[in-house]
């Protein structure tokens, strides 16, 4: 029998017991759906975060009160930090000494914007930001200008817009001039950010930036209430010095001891994106586990259906030992058989993986407005074809050492 006929025999034995067939499958597909699936949407998300920490600009270091990713218990003892005051932020900016390209914002969700007649959706946010922003990250402006210093020192009440907020009360385009309307305050328009996309699902164009001076008289709340320094190093030699100094500072700011922890965080782009990749990881790290204990089982199942399939077929293999058959034949048609199961709930994992997937991304990039590109997992693949192919041979080695041992006599009289 060659290897076409074993592979044919495995088909017939599916259509044949369709049941335990199909439950046998399914527990192989889930396990490589687990892996397949996690792989995918993992490495699409790094590929995104890492692109957006990117447009952040080279050189930058973060200060906020708590840290982008919180996990586990650490969530209620970050809480317990004192703000990061605007006061604060002033003081940082004149002590520090090896670069004066530092910026302070601060963000509150859930705004409603409106002009005239038209009015935004209620999650617009709206950032209190000063001068030094745009020179500071990598933010840039479709039309108008940024803030100037002074509006930002009087409190005027001038906005900039994203291309989202831009959309919906103006259909878009060069809006500078227009007049916007934030809870009773109007607003000059004087600038429209470039279009940004989005990130997991969260748009970075439905935004509208004020001077910091106004955010703080109007749109603050104790809770939310401490700002976010961006400091940019004016080269990447000076980094490491300007980093090692912002330190000190907000240390001595903030009245830590020598032997205390920091009570606040000061992160570099990688750093940033290490909390991502760690978070991720930890979802990897799960799935793999839960697929490959979903394979294991599916790998016992499918011993059992292939000792079943023995000893449904008990005399065609006392037959075929009676015309000849040598034991290396029998043990390798039954392998056969038993790696095509395998690969069967294999391919039906593999494809419900990628269309997960794919969905997914698809889902994430249309609510960001953005262009996630869609991860292919080759290597996951790959691995999951072998790992099929292994799981076929060593569950299936028994059932088919147990149909090659057969006495051909006693199996041509079995019933």
């Amino acid at each position: 029998m060659n290897i076409f006929e074993s592979i044919f025999m495995a088909l017939e034995a599916v259509r044949a017991q369709k049941l335990r067939s199909s439950l046998t499958l399914l527990s192989v597909g889930i396990g490589v759906f687990a892996i397949i699936a996690s792989t995918s949407i993992t490495s699409t998300l790094n590929q995104a975060v890492n692109s957006q920490l990117a447009d952040l600009g080279e050189n930058s270091l973060l200060i906020q009160r708590t840290p982008s990713i919180v996990f586990g218990t650490n969530w209620a003892k970050m809480r317990k930090r004192k703000n990061i005051t605007f006061e604060q932020s002033q003081q940082f900016r004149e002590r520090m000494t090896t670069t004066k390209m530092i910026s302070v914002s601060n963000t509150s969700p859930g705004f409603t914007i409106k002009a005239g007649q038209e009015s935004s959706n209620p999650n617009v946010s709206l950032i209190g930001i000063d001068e030094f922003y745009f020179s500071v990250n990598a933010v840039s402006l479709a039309f108008g200008r940024p803030f100037i210093e002074t509006e930002v020192a009087l409190s005027r009440n001038v906005a900039i817009v994203g291309n989202d907020v831009s959309k919906a009360l103006f259909n878009g385009g060069d809006c500078t001039g227009r007049t916007i309307t934030i809870r009773n305050q109007q607003f000059l328009v004087v600038g429209v950010v470039e279009t940004k996309g989005g990130v997991i699902g969260e748009s970075q164009d439905n935004r509208v930036l004020i001077p910091i001076t106004v955010f703080n008289k109007y749109y603050t709340w104790e809770w939310d209430a401490s700002v976010d320094i961006s400091v940019k190093a004016e080269s990447k030699f000076t980094f490491e010095a300007t980093f090692d100094e912002a330190v000190g500072i907000m240390r001595s700011l903030r009245k830590v001891k020598p032997w205390e922890e920091n009570n606040f965080e000061i992160d570099k782009n990688d750093a940033l994106t290490g909390q991502f990749s760690g978070f991720s990881m930890a979802i990897l790290v799960v799935s793999w586990v839960s697929g490959i204990g979903a394979l294991f089982a599916a790998g016992i199942g499918i011993m059992n259906m292939m000792l079943v399939t023995v000893r449904e077929r008990t005399r065609e293999i006392g037959v075929r030992k009676a015309i000849g058959a040598r034991r290396s034949w029998i043990v390798r048609q039954f392998l056969v058989e038993s790696v095509t199961l395998c690969q069967l709930g294999g391919l039906t994992g593999m494809i419900g993986g990628l269309a997960t997937a794919w969905g997914i991304t698809s889902l994430i990039a249309q609510q960001g407005s953005t262009v996630l590109p869609f991860v292919f997992p080759w290597s996951t693949v790959l691995f999951s074809i072998v790992v099929c192919t292994i799981i076929g041979i060593t569950f299936g080695l028994y059932p088919a050492w147990k149909a090659a041992k057969l006495d051909p006599i006693e199996a041509l009289r079995y019933e």
